[in-house]
């Protein structure tokens, strides 16, 4: 008893993340290779990214092309933000926003790339119009298939999709802005789990707004992945999926187990800081293949995708007629 009344906790576990110049002076040979083999990998990462852009630039029609390279840049952007975060811990607060902001516009970009590989708006329209869409799939409404009805499709509905996604890009962006603002006078901290702090009413309202910006994008992807089957868009869905697992979901639980204590202090890291580094760390690894993997998904140019003759339209709209009366039948 005694020995755990005298027992001292280390300055430094109670102190702020440490400068650039103390985390390099503390390297030992494992760390600095550890270091100098993940800001390769970053370093890579946004090369080949860059390369990737050139190649888009030259072989995709507008504005394909610019939905695409939107959307390649998703991991190496991470990485990049990362790999700043992992040598200056004391700017992780603005690297992470940064990562965070610009996967919002991905969320948003991911929509346009599954309407855009349709043929547009307009061709979206033509071909879907007045087909009923199931709108109970996640992350939103998966458990209330039986309480929500199929809405068809029409340019009020596609409307509502685009602007479901976009809000997370834009109030996710504003909120970031504010967050650093309110953290720059102290207002904002993430261990911070009181009534009264800034961050325990940011961060769920940006969760509410991450799951309705989710729901549109499944939607599409549930009604049109059999179409878009031959371009890939199974796999590009994934990888999508992937990183937001990644950079949201991963994040989380690692800050969550150093609030916890189960991350311990490491001077001179505190135990949010060694977190944070961690978080850094893989978070650069696992950038780093997807990078690799999405460049050979999106570096090859497709041929566009057939238009429904009339006699097609047609065909359809005599096979959902009978379908209904089947169903009508058997009630």
């Amino acid at each position: 008893m005694e020995e755990a009344l005298n027992h001292t906790v280390d300055p430094a576990c109670l102190q702020e993340p440490p400068l650039a110049v103390e985390v390099i002076k503390e390297l030992d040979a494992y760390g600095i290779c550890l270091y100098a083999m993940l800001t390769f990998m970053s370093s890579l990462s946004l090369l080949l990214y860059l390369e990737q852009c050139v190649y888009v630039y030259r072989k995709l029609p507008y504005p394909k092309k610019t939905t695409i390279i939107w959307i390649n840049g998703a991991a190496p952007v991470i990485a990049t933000m990362s790999c700043f975060g992992m040598w200056i811990p004391r700017a992780v607060m603005f690297t992470d926003m940064t990562s965070n902001c610009y996967f919002a516009v991905v969320v948003y970009k991911v929509l346009v790339l599954m309407i855009e590989e349709l043929g547009g708006s307009k061709a979206f329209l033509q071909r879907y119009s007045g087909e009923p869409f199931k709108i109970s799939t996640g992350p939103c409404c998966c458990c209330c298939r039986p309480c929500l009805p199929l809405v068809p499709m029409s340019r009020r509905m596609l409307f509502l999709m685009k602007l479901g996604t976009l809000q997370y890009a834009i109030l996710k962006t504003v909120l970031s802005v504010l967050s650093i603002i309110l953290w720059t006078n102290g207002n904002f901290d993430l261990s911070d789990l009181e009534i009264t702090g800034a961050a325990i009413w940011i961060n769920p309202f940006i969760g509410v707004l991450t799951i309705t910006s989710l729901w549109p994008v499944a939607i599409m992807f549930m009604h049109t992945c059999s179409r878009l089957r031959s371009l890939k868009m199974i796999p590009k869905y994934a990888m999508y999926q992937i990183v937001l697992i990644l950079s949201q979901l991963q994040t989380s639980i690692i800050n969550i187990l150093a609030l916890d204590g189960t991350i311990a202090c490491a001077p001179p890291f505190s135990s949010t800081a060694r977190a944070s580094m961690l978080s850094q760390q893989l978070m650069i690894l696992e950038m780093f293949l997807i990078t690799l993997f999405t460049r050979f998904l999106y570096r090859r140019t497709y041929d566009p995708l057939p238009d429904d003759t009339p006699e097609e339209h047609d065909y359809q709209d005599v096979k959902h007629f009978q379908q209904a009366e089947l169903v009508e039948h058997d009630v």
